[in-house]
């Protein structure tokens, strides 16, 4: 048996794992490369394995990084099954739609150019039509039931607390007389985060697979993190300006949603009107509102008592555009959430065109932003951005909230190791070289686990 690392290694987009097994292939992720123009050019390169060759595939999450090349893979000739979560199931049907959408947009701009210049035009990645049919070949799992998806293959789904339907997958592989089990982490959740659970524990495995992406890091305490997030919301009140907050449609906007409600009469989110201005966004949160007995206690007792979680009496939905460009006559008194979380894409582009040269103005990063991004420029302290062709200055006030971030902290991902009896070998994945090596310190000098940092196109016999 052995597994490939084809994605997601030294970085954290582009997940994408091949085990082997017998004579059966088995991919783990088949996720998007994110970031720059430049990598994200490699989304339309070869698979490094035929598709055709693949017997089965397992997706931990519908985050885009693990999902978002599923389109293009059937397109290219996968005819098996896509196992994963039933919530994953209804998240995917949303985003990889989403995804075929923007790439059709994308293409038929740069379409335009190509055709003036006359230049050979270019194909999608992948269509909306093509993302559709990609979603028959998923099927529903639920946590802690075992499926044999291959002979001598047998996978167990666990909460990972990332998002909702976000999986801690457990493989437990016959080839011969000999057995094995690896466990992929997944994204594996911020301990303590609202509406979901706390990641599963998980105690036997031969080989773990870890994500890393904040191996370097303690994030702040969650008292403080809202106590910060009140004290943004009030500054920006009295300077009488407008706060965009970059969020992912999946999870980050949900928890801004809820902790708005929770919070409501402290923070003054009454004073404000409320934007939620992303048709996608829209679609998960209903999607969130069917599947409250995952969520932790608290939520699921919210639910219970009658209550919507997310619903605010000055919540705006923005479903079309003409609802978003309206919000951008408004210099003052506005929460805007929008995509995408890391400013590469969708509508939070054009408040920030609108708002990011105001004094007054506030942008609230309230999560991960990967190299190359324009998050990432202005958590750097980009002083100009570069929005269609156009040089805008920056003068608005960006607040970096680290400690919202959906996923565990170096500590969390220590104490989900520590479950482990018999310190297993681990190779960390889905985390910058930093992030890695710190964390890849800690797990030999704590628990003298033999860890490996994964390397693109490695194979590793286990």
């Amino acid at each position: 048996m052995q597994i490939e690392f084809l994605g997601a290694t030294q970085e954290v987009t582009g997940s994408c794992y091949v085990l082997h097994v017998g004579k059966y292939r088995v991919l783990v992720e088949c996720g998007l490369i994110q970031g720059s123009q430049e990598n994200e050019r490699h989304n339309l390169d070869p698979f490094l394995f035929d598709p055709k060759d693949i017997d089965a595939v397992v997706l931990t999450h519908a985050h885009l990084d693990h999902s978002g090349r599923l389109p293009l893979l059937i397109k290219r000739g996968y005819k098996g099954q896509v196992y994963t979560h039933r919530a994953t199931v209804d998240l995917c049907a949303i985003m990889l739609e989403d995804a075929g959408y923007l790439n059709e947009k994308e293409v038929q701009w740069e379409n335009k150019k190509r055709e003036r210049k006359g230049l050979k035009l270019i194909e999608p990645l992948y269509t909306r039509m093509e993302a559709r049919e990609a979603h028959k070949h998923f099927r529903s799992l639920e946590y802690g039931k075992t499926k044999e998806i291959l002979p001598g293959v047998n996978l167990t789904l666990r909460d990972a607390g990332h998002i909702l339907g976000s999986a801690i997958a457990e493989l437990e592989l016959q080839e011969g007389h000999d057995s094995r089990k690896i466990v992929f982490s997944g994204d594996l959740g911020h301990h303590g985060s609202p509406i979901l659970r706390d990641p599963e524990a998980v105690t036997h495995a031969d080989l773990v697979i870890m994500e890393s992406t904040y191996g370097d890091r303690q994030h702040r305490d969650w008292d403080k993190t809202w106590q910060e997030m009140g004290e943004i919301i009030a500054s920006a009140r009295s300077g009488k300006g407008n706060i965009l907050i970059p969020a992912f449609t999946v999870g980050r906007t949900q928890e801004l949603l809820y902790m708005f409600k929770r919070y409501f009469d402290e923070w003054g989110i009454g004073d404000w009107e409320v934007f939620l201005d992303s048709p996608m966004g829209i679609e998960a949160t209903e999607v969130y509102g069917k599947y409250a007995k995952i969520y932790d206690i608290e939520a699921k007792n919210i639910f219970e008592q009658g209550g919507d979680p997310f619903g605010l009496p000055n919540l705006h939905l923005s479903q079309d555009s003409h609802d978003s460009m309206k919000i951008n006559r408004r210099e003052s008194g506005a929460i805007i959430i929008a995509g995408s979380g890391m400013c590469t894409g969708g509508r939070i582009k054009h408040h920030l065109k609108h708002n990011i040269w105001r004094e007054h103005a506030h942008v609230m990063i309230v999560g991960f932003q990967a190299r190359g991004t324009l998050g990432r420029a202005l958590v750097d302290g980009a002083k100009h951005i570069r929005l269609w062709g156009e040089t805008i200055q920056v003068k608005a006030q960006v607040h970096t909230i680290g400690g919202l971030s959906a996923h565990a902290d170096q500590q969390g991902l220590m104490d989900w190791y520590h479950h482990f009896q018999k310190r297993p070998r681990v190779v960390l994945v889905h985390g910058e070289p930093k992030a890695m090596d710190a964390l890849d310190h800690r797990l030999q000098s704590e628990y003298h686990a033999d860890v490996v940092q994964a390397k693109f196109q490695q194979k590793l016999p286990f």
